[in-house]
C-alpha cells in the first residue's frame, strides 16, 4: 500500500499533511489490520462512509442498512472499509461493534473536511461524509468508495457549496453513487463537476439520476454498459496523471424510485419548513432529507436503503474489474 503522504507501521497508515506523515505520537489515521491485508495483497476494497450511519438515516435503520451495505460488498467479492472518526482518530474498517457504537452516539459529529481536525483534536466520534471519506480512503490506499448521493449546491444559496464538489476534483477516485441528493440545485451542481474536471458516468443510463429519482432529466458526460468499462476509463486517468474522481452514477430500478414530482412536493416543503424554523448549513441536509422520508411516507427510506445496496454491489464489481485491468497489465 502506498500513497503520497503515507507511513505504514505496522497496520497503521499515517496521514500527513502537506510536509509527509504527521509527527505526533497518536496515529492520525489507523485502518484496520484486515484491511491493510487486502491492500497489501491486492485484493479488491471498497470505501463505505457513515455520515449516513450518524446523520442520514433514523435508529435503527441506521445500523440495519450499513450491515447490509457492508453485506452486499462482501457477496459481491469485495472487501468494505467503512470509515469514521472514532475517539479522536480517523478509522478505516470498522468491526460490528464499531459501527454499532457509531450507530447509537448521538453526540456523534457529522464530519466533513473542516471538521476532521477539530473531532481528532477533540477526542471525539463521527460520521465521516464524502469529502472526509474520500481523503481518508485515499490516504489509506483505496480507490473505490460507494455512497448514497454526493453533495452539491443548495436551492437557492449558490454560495452554500458542499465540500464534496472541490474534493471529487482533487482526488482520483472511483465514487459509486446515486447521483446529487435530489434536495439540490441540480443544473449548478452539475457545471461546478464539470469545471472541478469530474465527469459523470451514468450506468447504463443516459441521464443523470438524482438520489431517490431515477432520471433527473439531466444528461451524463458519458453512459458506461460494464465495470470493465469504468476501470478502462479510470486506467487512461491515472495514465494521463490527472487527478481527478470518476463519478459513477447509479440509478434505482423503476419499482423502488419515487417520481420526480413526489419528490419535488416533499423537497419543496421541507425547505420551507427548515426556513421558517431557522435551519441552514450543515443541519440543512439531515432535516430535509428527515422531513422527506415523513411527507413520503416512509417511502424515501426504503429507497435510500436500496440505493445504497445497489451503488456498494455496483463499487464491488469495479474494485474487481479495476485490479483484474491492474494485473493483466503488469504480467
Amino acid at each position: 500500500m502506498s500513497s503520497k503522504g503515507i507511513e505504514q507501521r505496522s497496520g497503521i497508515a499515517h496521514l500527513g499533511g502537506s510536509g509527509g506523515p504527521t509527527h505526533g505520537r497518536s496515529p492520525v489515521l489507523q485502518v484496520a489490520p484486515a484491511v491493510a491485508r487486502a491492500l497489501e495483497a491486492h485484493e479488491p476494497v471498497v470505501a463505505l462512509e457513515t455520515a449516513v450511519l450518524t446523520h442520514g438515516l433514523p435508529r435503527p435503520a441506521n445500523l440495519a442498512a450499513a450491515l447490509e451495505v457492508r453485506d452486499a460488498v462482501t457477496e459481491a467479492g469485495a472487501l468494505s472499509a467503512t470509515i469514521a472518526v472514532v475517539d479522536g482518530a480517523v478509522r478505516v474498517g470498522l468491526d460490528d461493534d464499531g459501527l454499532s457504537a457509531l450507530a447509537a452516539d448521538t453526540a456523534a459529529r457529522k464530519c466533513s473536511l473542516r471538521d476532521l481536525a477539530l473531532a481528532v483534536a477533540g477526542g471525539g466520534s463521527g460520521g465521516t461524509t464524502v469529502a472526509a471519506t474520500v481523503v481518508a480512503a485515499h490516504a489509506a490506499g483505496i480507490g473505490v468508495f460507494a455512497t448514497g448521493g454526493i453533495g452539491g449546491v443548495h436551492r437557492g444559496a449558490p454560495e452554500d457549496l458542499s465540500a464534496d464538489l472541490p474534493v471529487l476534483g482533487a482526488y482520483p477516485m472511483v465514487v459509486v453513487c446515486a447521483g446529487p441528493k435530489s434536495l439540490l440545485d441540480l443544473p449548478r451542481t452539475l457545471e461546478v463537476l464539470e469545471t472541478n474536471g469530474v465527469p459523470v458516468l451514468g450506468w447504463r443510463c443516459d441521464r443523470m439520476p438524482a438520489f431517490y429519482v431515477a432520471d433527473s432529466g439531466l444528461p451524463v458526460t458519458a453512459r458506461v454498459e460494464s465495470a470493465a468499462e469504468v476501470a478502462a476509463i479510470a486506467a487512461a486517468r491515472d495514465a494521463l496523471g490527472l487527478r481527478h474522481a470518476l463519478l459513477v452514477t447509479v440509478p434505482l430500478p423503476e419499482a423502488l424510485a419515487l417520481s420526480a414530482d413526489e419528490v419535488e412536493n416533499a423537497v419543496s416543503r421541507s425547505h420551507d419548513e427548515a426556513a421558517s424554523e431557522g435551519i441552514h448549513g450543515a443541519a440543512l441536509t439531515p432535516f430535509v432529507l428527515g422531513r422527506v422520508v415523513t411527507l413520503t411516507g416512509g417511502r424515501s427510506l426504503a429507497a435510500n436503503r436500496a440505493l445504497l445496496v445497489r451503488n456498494a454491489r455496483v463499487a464491488a464489481e469495479i474494485a474487481l474489474a479495476m485490479l483484474a485491468r491492474h494485473s493483466t497489465s503488469y504480467r
